[in-house]
């Protein structure tokens, strides 16, 4: 396709997602803005929250994972399912019996003041960042296949990404985005079986014999038990997916804000229900989509993509649907996909900051009438600024999309949840005032837990005679064959670190 045909395909789509936003966005309120009313059907609030729960991230990134771990992520996966009926059974009755705009207010309640801003500066941190690597990897890939030709420089892209989620969210808010993100799940998943169906004709293999081609065979096992210094051992991905989950969708404002539309109690179960059961189906999706990218790029000797310089296994999935002879249809398909994919937690995410900022840090709800509505959009416009500088600076950055992503959460939700846990599991008052303190020296404390191996290997020196490379790629290697090894296991402990700081400061009854 040329990359005319791509903006007027793109110019199409986000017509259509504006058009949506101007029936959805007529009651231009707060109430709408932040909770929908209270009026979402679960069952289009579940299907929607597929697509802003698999992201770009999901979408590029998880099929290029094949390369290292095969079907390794399904082992997080199923600890993701174990989270969501943590999610379900414990977090979304406490948040509708508070009836919360924002869910970090249920920390002024249990704990006070200095809790309640502390949980939701950690939301903001967390959300800036995680919305702004989706972004990011999304531009990236739209600067690879059609921006590049253009002589459009990155930030520019950028740019008109975010302008548009602006545009289609300003007035609806989470309103608007229950119903794009329903048509944006629909892209999604018709991209991904239409480049799975087309790759199987040309591989000549129907479905059910691809799961006995050996091919196939080496390129998804799910389940390693055998070393636990592996970053892919089972039990690592298992409790860090079941932790990954509790935090980043039960304690984030950008999830559980789409929950909180529902009617009540019960509707939002069923959604949380139906969705984490879909998700597990999905992930299984992209992953055999991923290993049939690696065995058809392997048969018909297409290397993997570079971009300034750098292998990207990310951009095998583009390479292949733009540029392989896969036809048209499937070209098409991929880039509403990827839009999709975009802006199906990008969206929200926008949404989400502009509510936590408003409610937690301008008390926009003790406001006059008059001047609640015009706080709000100019929180939306700066929010959309700060997206679009945080972006621009994660484009110098380098390594795995999914690792950084999930990594900096480790750090930032980990004092999220010890709050949140010790407030659940203890009848304990805290010393309100060192809140702040016990979460910064908690993540400072994981931060140097994960650093100190190759810290030390590093400074001692250790197997760098034959280094090839830099002495810090050298002690990092061998710290990874000789010290144990955090994943996703290192959100617990970060967790853990703040319920036991908090243990301190808690006050004697």
């Amino acid at each position: 396709m040329s990359p005319t045909s791509i903006l007027l395909l793109i110019a199409c789509y986000f017509g259509l997602l504006i058009l949506i936003s101007y029936f959805t966005g007529k009651e231009d309120s707060n109430a709408a803005f932040f909770k929908a009313n209270k009026s979402a059907p679960w069952y289009l609030v579940a299907f929607g929250m597929i697509g802003a729960s698999l992201s770009g991230v999901t979408f590029i990134s998880v099929p290029g994972l094949i390369a290292g771990q095969e079907f390794a992520y399904m082992q997080g996966v199923l600890g993701f399912f174990v989270g969501y009926l943590v999610v379900s059974f414990v977090l979304i009755p406490l948040y509708y019996r508070l009836n919360v705009t924002s869910i970090y207010q249920y920390l002024e309640e249990r704990f006070g003041f200095i809790s309640y801003k502390t949980g939701a500066f950690f939301f903001l941190l967390s959300r800036v960042t995680g919305a702004s690597f989706r972004l990011y990897l999304v531009a990236l890939a739209m600067q690879y296949i059609v921006f590049k030709s253009l002589g459009v420089p990155f930030w520019v892209t950028v740019v008109i990404s975010i302008l548009l989620i602006w545009l289609y969210t300003n007035k609806g808010g989470i309103k608007t985005i229950i119903w794009t993100d329903t048509l944006q799940t629909i892209a999604m998943l018709t991209s991904v079986i239409v480049a799975i169906v087309l790759i199987l004709n040309k591989l000549d293999w129907t479905l059910a014999e691809t799961f006995t081609k050996e091919t196939f065979k080496n390129k998804s096992q799910i389940f390693y038990f055998d070393d636990i210094n592996s970053t892919i051992n089972f039990w690592k991905y298992f409790i860090g997916g079941i932790f990954i989950t509790i935090a980043m969708t039960g304690l984030d404002q950008d999830m559980m804000q789409k929950n909180l539309t529902c009617k009540n109690t019960n509707e939002s179960q069923k959604n949380m229900l139906s969705m984490s059961v879909l998700l597990v189906v999905v992930n299984l999706v992209f992953l055999t989509l991923g290993a049939l990218l690696f065995i058809y790029a392997e048969q018909f000797n297409i290397a993997i993509p570079k971009l300034d310089g750098v292998t990207r296994t990310d951009l095998l999935f583009p390479e292949i649907a733009m540029n392989q002879g896969l036809g048209k249809g499937l070209a098409i398909t991929f880039i509403i996909g990827l839009i999709a994919a975009a802006y199906s937690s990008a969206d929200s995410a926008l949404t989400s900051l502009t509510t936590s900022f408003s409610v937690d840090f301008l008390n926009i709800e003790k406001k006059p009438i008059d001047k609640q509505k015009p706080l709000r959009k100019k929180v939306h416009i700066a929010i959309s600024l700060l997206l679009i500088v945080v972006v621009i600076i994660f484009n110098s950055l380098e390594g795995s999309v999914v690792s950084n992503l999930f990594k900096f959460a480790t750090f930032t939700y980990g004092p999220l949840l010890g709050l949140f846990a010790f407030g659940i599991l203890t009848k304990k008052s805290i010393k309100d005032k060192y809140v702040w303190i016990v979460g910064l020296v908690a993540i400072i404390i994981t931060y140097f837990i994960t650093l100190s191996p190759t810290y030390y290997a590093y400074n001692l020196g250790l197997s760098l005679d034959d280094c090839t490379t830099s002495a810090w790629e050298c002690a990092a290697s061998y710290a990874q064959k000789h010290y144990y090894n955090f994943h996703w296991e290192i959100l617990p402990l970060n967790g853990l670190i703040t319920f036991l700081g908090l243990l301190i400061i808690s006050k004697k009854k």
